[in-house]
């Protein structure tokens, strides 16, 4: 049978794609459960581009088993369940002289979607009052708006989304991820890759870095922070002779060094309450006290070499 019955947006099992000698894919494993907003993240030739071409039936895989939206890819029921999968790709093909309402009409009739959503999807991209603008008119961030109206036409159940930023300005950037939440509350599954790792670490749910055509670490960032172990940052604040004292107390083990009238300590995550043991004689004297998780780019570096 075709039509998959688990609550898995995308399931993907031993899926490798080579072309030639490059092995692209390379045995990658990967469920993503409906309504989640997940982060697909590499280096250029990490194998981010090739997955999503095999998830979007683009691309067909040398081996394994893909599922997206409820069917086998490439099944017998691929076709309709196509229509329940919206895709914004990096490089959006568009015809510079139709306008935005003559675009998403076009894209409208290749979908079989309804032609109803178009004045609702340019309202919720901010294009209504530039629509009858030809798109030879737009910025890039106007483009990557129209594309985003593009990709939710027919409410798809699966969103795949690369590289979506591309183009657009701070404002923008946070009126797209809202749109994103909104959609996860709805239960769209969310696909989303982006060199700008600082803005996936707070927005997504989980995400899978790839490196060299394999899933190298998966799961969410504080997941990932506990299972690779990286050491936290305590940075304090105060006079120069009690900072000196608490780089005394706290020792060499940790690092000590001073930058910009803060002390910072390095801890791996182990030691973290017996350090601050060590420094709450002094916490009353302290101006402040921060502790810096690994980031997500801290993360990216330390399993994608």
């Amino acid at each position: 049978m075709d039509a998959i019955s688990h609550t898995d947006a995308i399931r993907l099992l031993a899926v490798r794609k080579a072309f030639g000698a490059l092995q692209a894919v390379d045995g990658v494993d990967l469920q993503v459960p409906r309504g989640e907003l997940f982060g697909l993240i590499g280096h250029n030739g990490a194998g981010k581009s090739t997955l999503f071409r095999i998830m979007l039936g683009l691309a067909t895989a040398d081996s394994g088993s893909v599922e997206v939206a409820g069917c086998a890819v490439g099944g017998p029921q691929w076709r309709e369940a196509r229509r329940r999968i919206g895709y914004l790709p990096e490089q959006l093909a568009l015809y510079d002289n139709l306008n935005a309402r003559e675009t998403l009409a076009f894209f409208a009739r290749l979908k079989g979607a309804s032609t109803e959503q178009i004045e609702p999807l340019l309202a919720r991209v901010g294009l209504t009052a530039a629509a009858d603008r030809p798109v030879r008119t737009y910025s890039k961030g106007m483009r990557q708006r129209l594309g985003l109206a593009q990709a939710l036409l027919g409410s798809p159940q699966v969103l795949f989304l690369d590289e979506p930023s591309n183009g657009l300005d701070p404002q923008a950037i946070r009126e797209f991820y809202d749109l994103l939440a909104e959609l996860r509350a709805q239960g769209v599954t969310v696909i989303i890759t982006s060199h700008i790792l600082a803005e996936l670490q707070q927005r997504v749910d989980r995400l899978a870095i790839l490196a060299n055509g394999r899933v190298v670490a998966q799961g969410s960032v504080q997941a990932l922070r506990e299972q690779l172990a990286l050491p936290l940052e305590v940075a304090l604040r105060g006079s120069p002779a009690l900072l000196q004292q608490a780089a005394s107390v706290a020792g060499a083990a940790h690092a000590p060094r001073h930058q910009d009238g803060l002390l910072h300590l390095r801890c791996e995550r182990a030691d973290k309450m017996t350090l601050l043991a060590r420094l709450a004689p002094l916490a009353a004297q302290l101006e402040d006290l921060q502790i810096h998780e690994p980031s997500l780019e801290d993360l990216y570096f330390g399993v994608a070499r």
